[in-house]
């Protein structure tokens, strides 16, 4: 991903090129790209809710030994 983005800026994008896909007369070669840029940004989104569903268990894990 060339630029660092915020969850919410990530899953904007990720909107707006699914709502690309239902609107346009999709062009091949753009359509490839956009499809590409998507697939990077479920990546990066489905890394982040990991990362914080890991973080939220072990608080819980920590405060439930307390």
């Amino acid at each position: 991903m060339p630029k660092k983005q915020s969850f919410a800026e990530a899953f904007e994008e990720l909107e707006t090129i699914t709502e690309w896909f239902e609107t346009q007369n999709v062009d091949l070669d753009e359509g490839v790209k956009k499809f590409e840029r998507g697939l990077e940004l479920a990546k990066f989104l489905k890394e982040k809710l990991a990362d914080v569903e890991n973080t939220v268990m072990t608080l819980k894990k920590k405060f439930t030994e307390i």
